[in-house]
Protein backbone atom coordinates (compact mmCIF):
# COMPACT_ATOMS: atom_id res chain seq x y z
CA UNK A 1 0.00 0.00 0.00
CA UNK A 2 2.77 2.48 1.09
CA UNK A 3 4.73 1.86 -2.67
CA UNK A 4 1.25 2.36 -4.45
CA UNK A 5 1.12 5.86 -2.44
CA UNK A 6 4.86 6.57 -3.40
CA UNK A 7 4.10 5.46 -6.93
CA UNK A 8 1.01 8.34 -7.55
CA UNK A 9 2.99 11.27 -5.64
CA UNK A 10 3.85 14.26 -7.28
CA UNK A 11 4.79 14.34 -10.94
CA UNK A 12 3.56 9.95 -11.05
CA UNK A 13 -0.06 11.21 -10.35
CA UNK A 14 -0.33 11.84 -13.87
CA UNK A 15 -0.87 8.16 -14.50
CA UNK A 16 -4.31 8.56 -12.57
CA UNK A 17 -5.81 11.15 -15.39
CA UNK A 18 -4.17 9.31 -17.94
CA UNK A 19 -5.41 5.53 -16.88
CA UNK A 20 -9.18 5.95 -18.03
CA UNK A 21 -8.32 6.83 -21.32
CA UNK A 22 -5.52 4.24 -21.61
CA UNK A 23 -8.64 1.44 -20.63
CA UNK A 24 -10.81 2.66 -22.99
CA UNK A 25 -7.81 2.06 -25.55
CA UNK A 26 -7.33 -1.19 -25.02
CA UNK A 27 -10.84 -1.92 -24.98
CA UNK A 28 -12.49 0.03 -27.82
CA UNK A 29 -8.97 -0.23 -29.73
CA UNK A 30 -6.26 -2.72 -28.95
CA UNK A 31 -9.12 -5.10 -28.68
CA UNK A 32 -10.57 -4.87 -32.01
CA UNK A 33 -7.18 -4.63 -33.79
CA UNK A 34 -5.75 -7.55 -32.35
CA UNK A 35 -8.82 -9.36 -33.09
CA UNK A 36 -8.65 -8.92 -36.50
CA UNK A 37 -5.24 -9.99 -36.71
CA UNK A 38 -6.45 -12.88 -35.19
CA UNK A 39 -9.49 -13.20 -37.69
CA UNK A 40 -7.14 -12.58 -40.72
CA UNK A 41 -4.82 -15.87 -40.17
CA UNK A 42 -7.96 -18.12 -39.69
CA UNK A 43 -10.73 -19.26 -42.28
CA UNK A 44 -13.67 -17.83 -41.15
CA UNK A 45 -17.13 -17.69 -43.50
CA UNK A 46 -20.78 -17.16 -43.08
CA UNK A 47 -20.58 -21.37 -42.85
CA UNK A 48 -18.16 -21.61 -40.29
CA UNK A 49 -18.83 -17.75 -38.32
CA UNK A 50 -20.41 -19.74 -35.12
CA UNK A 51 -18.13 -22.84 -35.08
CA UNK A 52 -16.39 -22.23 -31.87
CA UNK A 53 -12.97 -23.42 -32.93
CA UNK A 54 -11.87 -21.82 -36.35
CA UNK A 55 -9.54 -23.29 -38.54
CA UNK A 56 -5.87 -22.02 -38.58
CA UNK A 57 -4.42 -21.39 -41.92
CA UNK A 58 -1.55 -19.58 -41.20
CA UNK A 59 -0.73 -16.53 -43.84
CA UNK A 60 -3.13 -18.20 -46.59
CA UNK A 61 -5.50 -15.28 -46.57
CA UNK A 62 -2.41 -12.85 -47.50
CA UNK A 63 -1.08 -15.05 -50.50
CA UNK A 64 -4.01 -15.59 -51.86
CA UNK A 65 -5.32 -12.04 -52.34
CA UNK A 66 -1.74 -11.12 -53.63
CA UNK A 67 -1.44 -13.90 -55.85
CA UNK A 68 -5.31 -14.82 -57.03
CA UNK A 69 -7.03 -11.94 -56.29
CA UNK A 70 -6.31 -9.06 -58.57
CA UNK A 71 -9.05 -6.29 -57.16
CA UNK A 72 -6.43 -6.31 -54.25
CA UNK A 73 -4.11 -4.91 -56.20
CA UNK A 74 -6.62 -2.57 -58.19
CA UNK A 75 -7.81 -1.37 -54.64
CA UNK A 76 -4.36 -0.53 -53.82
CA UNK A 77 -3.54 1.76 -56.81
CA UNK A 78 -6.95 3.06 -56.49
CA UNK A 79 -6.47 4.37 -53.02
CA UNK A 80 -2.46 5.31 -53.72
CA UNK A 81 -4.56 7.10 -56.74
CA UNK A 82 -7.30 8.62 -54.80
CA UNK A 83 -4.69 9.83 -51.87
CA UNK A 84 -2.05 11.85 -53.79
CA UNK A 85 -4.77 13.36 -56.00
CA UNK A 86 -6.57 14.58 -53.05
CA UNK A 87 -3.52 15.51 -51.10
CA UNK A 88 -1.82 17.62 -54.04
CA UNK A 89 -5.19 20.11 -55.04
CA UNK A 90 -6.04 20.28 -51.07
CA UNK A 91 -2.94 21.24 -49.82
CA UNK A 92 -2.37 24.05 -52.99
CA UNK A 93 -5.71 25.30 -52.60
CA UNK A 94 -5.67 25.05 -48.96
CA UNK A 95 -2.01 27.04 -48.81
CA UNK A 96 -3.03 29.90 -51.00
CA UNK A 97 -6.51 31.01 -49.16
CA UNK A 98 -4.64 30.36 -45.92
CA UNK A 99 -2.02 33.07 -47.34
CA UNK A 100 -5.21 35.17 -48.47
CA UNK A 101 -6.78 34.71 -44.98
CA UNK A 102 -3.72 35.97 -43.05
CA UNK A 103 -4.01 39.25 -44.81
CA UNK A 104 -6.30 41.72 -42.59
CA UNK A 105 -9.34 42.75 -45.15
CA UNK A 106 -13.19 43.26 -44.82
CA UNK A 107 -15.38 40.27 -44.13
CA UNK A 108 -12.40 37.71 -43.84
CA UNK A 109 -13.64 36.56 -40.49
CA UNK A 110 -16.57 35.41 -41.71
CA UNK A 111 -15.87 34.02 -45.08
CA UNK A 112 -13.48 32.00 -43.79
CA UNK A 113 -15.54 30.78 -41.17
CA UNK A 114 -18.20 29.71 -43.86
CA UNK A 115 -15.41 28.06 -45.60
CA UNK A 116 -15.14 25.81 -42.93
CA UNK A 117 -18.62 24.64 -43.55
CA UNK A 118 -17.01 21.38 -45.95
CA UNK A 119 -15.05 20.33 -43.12
CA UNK A 120 -18.05 20.47 -40.57
CA UNK A 121 -21.07 18.50 -42.76
CA UNK A 122 -20.76 15.12 -42.12
CA UNK A 123 -19.05 12.81 -44.64
CA UNK A 124 -22.39 10.81 -45.96
CA UNK A 125 -24.41 13.98 -46.42
CA UNK A 126 -21.70 15.19 -48.60
CA UNK A 127 -21.38 12.38 -50.26
CA UNK A 128 -25.04 11.77 -51.28
CA UNK A 129 -25.07 16.05 -52.42
CA UNK A 130 -22.22 15.10 -54.72
CA UNK A 131 -23.67 12.06 -56.06
CA UNK A 132 -26.80 14.41 -56.67
CA UNK A 133 -24.54 17.03 -58.61
CA UNK A 134 -22.61 14.35 -60.64
CA UNK A 135 -25.74 12.50 -61.24
CA UNK A 136 -26.26 11.85 -65.23
CA UNK A 137 -29.90 13.15 -66.24
CA UNK A 138 -30.28 15.99 -63.10
CA UNK A 139 -27.15 16.97 -62.07
CA UNK A 140 -25.94 20.53 -61.92
CA UNK A 141 -22.40 19.40 -63.48
CA UNK A 142 -23.97 18.69 -66.13
CA UNK A 143 -26.17 21.25 -66.41
CA UNK A 144 -23.50 23.67 -66.06
CA UNK A 145 -21.14 22.36 -68.24
CA UNK A 146 -24.05 22.19 -71.09
CA UNK A 147 -25.16 25.47 -70.41
CA UNK A 148 -21.37 26.76 -71.24
CA UNK A 149 -20.90 24.54 -74.51
CA UNK A 150 -18.35 22.59 -72.56
CA UNK A 151 -20.22 19.43 -73.72
CA UNK A 152 -23.14 18.30 -75.55
CA UNK A 153 -24.35 15.07 -73.79
CA UNK A 154 -24.74 14.84 -70.09
CA UNK A 155 -21.27 12.80 -69.18
CA UNK A 156 -22.08 9.84 -66.88
CA UNK A 157 -19.79 10.55 -64.29
CA UNK A 158 -20.66 8.01 -61.45
CA UNK A 159 -21.09 5.17 -63.85
CA UNK A 160 -18.05 5.81 -66.40
CA UNK A 161 -14.45 3.78 -65.16
CA UNK A 162 -12.94 6.93 -66.75
CA UNK A 163 -14.53 9.63 -64.75
CA UNK A 164 -15.73 7.70 -62.02
CA UNK A 165 -12.85 8.08 -59.93
CA UNK A 166 -12.00 11.97 -60.81
CA UNK A 167 -15.36 12.75 -60.04
CA UNK A 168 -14.76 10.94 -55.72
CA UNK A 169 -11.20 13.11 -55.55
CA UNK A 170 -13.08 16.26 -56.84
CA UNK A 171 -15.56 15.67 -53.37
CA UNK A 172 -12.75 14.88 -51.43
CA UNK A 173 -10.63 17.42 -52.58
CA UNK A 174 -13.44 19.63 -51.71
CA UNK A 175 -14.00 18.34 -48.31
CA UNK A 176 -10.18 18.31 -47.08
CA UNK A 177 -9.48 22.38 -48.26
CA UNK A 178 -10.89 23.91 -45.04
CA UNK A 179 -8.56 21.22 -42.91
CA UNK A 180 -5.87 22.26 -44.40
CA UNK A 181 -6.48 26.01 -44.77
CA UNK A 182 -7.34 26.39 -40.75
CA UNK A 183 -3.82 24.43 -40.08
CA UNK A 184 -1.61 26.23 -42.25
CA UNK A 185 -3.51 29.60 -41.43
CA UNK A 186 -2.72 28.95 -37.81
CA UNK A 187 0.76 28.38 -38.87
CA UNK A 188 1.42 31.48 -40.08
CA UNK A 189 0.01 33.30 -37.18
CA UNK A 190 3.15 32.05 -35.33
CA UNK A 191 5.47 33.67 -38.11
CA UNK A 192 6.47 37.36 -36.18
CA UNK A 193 5.49 40.26 -38.45
CA UNK A 194 8.83 41.86 -37.85
CA UNK A 195 10.91 38.84 -39.63
CA UNK A 196 8.99 40.71 -43.24
CA UNK A 197 9.66 44.00 -42.41
CA UNK A 198 13.15 43.48 -41.92
CA UNK A 199 13.36 41.40 -45.34
CA UNK A 200 11.14 44.48 -46.53
CA UNK A 201 14.24 46.45 -45.93
CA UNK A 202 16.82 44.44 -46.81
CA UNK A 203 15.12 44.44 -50.60
CA UNK A 204 13.33 41.00 -50.30
CA UNK A 205 10.04 40.82 -52.77
CA UNK A 206 6.60 38.75 -51.92
CA UNK A 207 7.99 35.76 -53.62
CA UNK A 208 11.36 35.86 -51.97
CA UNK A 209 10.17 36.22 -48.86
CA UNK A 210 7.37 33.20 -49.31
CA UNK A 211 9.92 31.07 -50.27
CA UNK A 212 12.67 32.27 -47.93
CA UNK A 213 11.17 32.63 -45.29
CA UNK A 214 7.19 31.56 -45.03
CA UNK A 215 7.84 28.02 -46.41
CA UNK A 216 11.02 27.50 -43.76
CA UNK A 217 9.16 28.65 -41.06
CA UNK A 218 6.06 26.32 -41.95
CA UNK A 219 7.94 23.59 -42.26
CA UNK A 220 6.58 21.89 -39.39
CA UNK A 221 2.94 23.04 -39.96
CA UNK A 222 3.52 21.23 -43.65
CA UNK A 223 4.97 18.39 -42.29
CA UNK A 224 2.12 17.75 -39.83
CA UNK A 225 -0.59 18.55 -42.47
CA UNK A 226 0.62 16.49 -45.05
CA UNK A 227 1.28 12.87 -42.97
CA UNK A 228 -2.23 13.92 -41.30
CA UNK A 229 -3.74 14.29 -44.84
CA UNK A 230 -2.13 11.07 -46.10
CA UNK A 231 -3.47 9.11 -43.04
CA UNK A 232 -7.36 10.44 -43.29
CA UNK A 233 -7.28 10.21 -46.91
CA UNK A 234 -5.74 7.05 -47.31
CA UNK A 235 -8.42 5.20 -45.10
CA UNK A 236 -11.41 7.04 -46.78
CA UNK A 237 -14.64 4.94 -46.48
CA UNK A 238 -17.65 6.52 -46.11
CA UNK A 239 -17.35 9.01 -48.90
CA UNK A 240 -16.46 6.53 -51.80
CA UNK A 241 -19.35 4.37 -50.63
CA UNK A 242 -22.11 6.58 -50.88
CA UNK A 243 -20.97 8.12 -54.21
CA UNK A 244 -19.76 4.52 -56.29
CA UNK A 245 -19.63 1.85 -53.57
CA UNK A 246 -16.48 1.26 -55.31
CA UNK A 247 -17.69 0.84 -58.84
CA UNK A 248 -18.09 0.99 -61.83
CA UNK A 249 -16.32 -2.30 -62.39
CA UNK A 250 -14.03 -1.55 -59.37
CA UNK A 251 -12.88 1.97 -60.72
CA UNK A 252 -13.27 3.17 -57.64
CA UNK A 253 -12.58 0.48 -55.64
CA UNK A 254 -10.40 1.23 -52.19
CA UNK A 255 -8.43 -0.67 -49.39
CA UNK A 256 -11.36 0.24 -47.27
CA UNK A 257 -14.36 -0.35 -49.61
CA UNK A 258 -13.24 -3.86 -50.63
CA UNK A 259 -12.69 -4.69 -47.39
CA UNK A 260 -15.89 -3.98 -46.16
CA UNK A 261 -17.23 -5.52 -49.51
CA UNK A 262 -14.88 -9.16 -48.87
CA UNK A 263 -16.94 -8.35 -44.94
CA UNK A 264 -20.09 -8.36 -45.25
CA UNK A 265 -21.19 -8.29 -49.17
CA UNK A 266 -19.52 -11.54 -49.88
CA UNK A 267 -18.98 -13.01 -46.12
CA UNK A 268 -15.20 -13.94 -46.45
CA UNK A 269 -15.00 -12.54 -43.28
CA UNK A 270 -11.09 -13.43 -43.01
CA UNK A 271 -9.90 -11.87 -46.18
CA UNK A 272 -12.07 -9.01 -45.35
CA UNK A 273 -9.85 -8.63 -42.10
CA UNK A 274 -6.80 -9.58 -43.96
CA UNK A 275 -7.44 -6.33 -46.45
CA UNK A 276 -8.37 -4.05 -43.60
CA UNK A 277 -4.67 -5.54 -42.04
CA UNK A 278 -3.17 -4.42 -44.92
CA UNK A 279 -4.52 -0.99 -44.72
CA UNK A 280 -3.59 -0.85 -40.99
CA UNK A 281 0.16 -1.99 -41.70
CA UNK A 282 0.95 0.90 -44.56
CA UNK A 283 -0.69 3.88 -42.30
CA UNK A 284 1.23 2.40 -39.25
CA UNK A 285 4.50 2.28 -40.96
CA UNK A 286 3.90 6.14 -42.11
CA UNK A 287 3.64 6.76 -38.53
CA UNK A 288 6.52 5.21 -37.59
CA UNK A 289 8.73 7.44 -40.16
CA UNK A 290 7.06 10.31 -39.59
CA UNK A 291 7.37 10.26 -35.65
CA UNK A 292 11.47 8.92 -36.18
CA UNK A 293 11.72 12.12 -38.38
CA UNK A 294 10.25 14.44 -35.71
CA UNK A 295 12.66 12.88 -33.18
CA UNK A 296 15.59 12.86 -35.64
CA UNK A 297 15.13 16.69 -36.29
CA UNK A 298 14.23 17.48 -32.26
CA UNK A 299 17.61 16.01 -31.78
CA UNK A 300 19.63 17.70 -34.55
Amino acid sequence: MTKIKKMFKYDNVGILFVLPAFLYMIVFVGYPIIYNFILSFQDVTVKTLRKDIKEFIGFRNYIELFQQDNVLTLSLWNTLVFTVACIVFQFIIGFALALLFNKKFSFSKPVRGLLMMPWMIPITITGLIFKFMFSTDVGIINYFLRSFGIISENIDWLTNTVTAMPAVIFANIWIGIPFNMILIATGLTTIPAEIYESASIDGAGKIQAFWNITVPLLRPTIESVLILGFIYTFKVYDLVYVMTSGGPVNATQVLSTYSYKLSFEMFKYSKGAAVANILFIILFFVSLLYLKYVYTEEEA
